[in-house]
């Protein structure tokens, strides 16, 4: 999994089955501060994120079909959870 930033919103109005009534969201990776560490790539959002929002994203195919429930689909990023801090060495801490 890996900690990311959602930074934008996909729309559009012509696409599979496998993501159909799926919100799709930019996202990019960052490290535990918040600065980002990568490049930006598409993910099905399965949290409620909104742009701006630190996010949890599964970036694996199989494990991100399962949390769709689209076995069949060419889905390969999921939000998971949206990320309220971090802590490391007994320190909590906001991202960004």
């Amino acid at each position: 999994m890996k900690i990311a930033k959602v930074i934008g919103n996909l729309v559009a109005s012509i696409k599979t089955p496998s993501h159909e009534n799926f919100k799709m969201m930019v996202v990019v990776p960052t490290d535990l501060e918040g600065k980002e560490s990568g490049e930006s790539f598409l993910a099905i959002d399965m949290a409620q994120a909104g742009i701006g929002d630190y996010v949890l994203v599964m970036e694996e195919g199989n494990g991100a079909r399962q949390i769709t429930g689209r076995k069949d689909g060419a889905i390969d990023a999921v939000i998971v959870g949206v990320i309220d801090y971090v802590e490391t060495g007994g320190i909590q801490r906001s991202l960004g």
